[in-house]
């Protein structure tokens, strides 16, 4: 990969729905080029997709924790851990604990009962998001 490819990558990361021609006019490259290059970087996993960004206030989910897990049997948490909507994100861990949780809810309540939930599987400690000072940073830098 080169300095074009980070460019291109970075220039994603901020905007999915950004036009080739916008893009190759940002890089100044052909049209042809930058197409030709994100076919490639797609190709060797680089890319892997394009999302939307989901305002999780705007959804109802006001409540987003961080949960260390250690499960008693890993299969099936991982079985649970995919079947729940409140789990975006699920990490296996070394150390004490199998599992680090992303958890998105409704309300502490909602978190409340989605944690009594998991302790058929083991035992955890969470830590609440009281807010959140930046997401999703850009492995690549700045386009600039």
């Amino acid at each position: 990969m080169d300095r074009i490819d980070y460019q291109i990558l970075s220039t994603l990361h901020d905007n999915a729905r950004i036009t080739i021609s916008e893009m190759s006019r940002m890089i100044a490259m052909s049209q042809p080029a930058v197409t030709e290059r994100l076919r490639k970087l797609e190709e060797q996993g680089v890319i892997t997709g394009y999302r939307a960004e989901i305002s999780p206030s705007k959804l109802g989910k006001h409540t987003t924790a961080f949960v260390l897990f250690k499960s008693n049997n890993c299969k099936e948490f991982e079985v649970f851990g995919e079947a729940t909507p409140e789990i975006v994100d699920l990490y296996r861990t070394g150390g004490e604990y199998n599992y680090l949780l992303k958890v998105v809810t409704e309300t502490s309540e909602t978190l409340e009962t989605f944690l009594e939930t998991c302790n058929n599987f083991g035992f955890s400690s969470t830590l609440v998001v009281l807010s959140t000072r930046f997401e999703d940073k850009s492995l690549v830098g700045s386009t600039e």
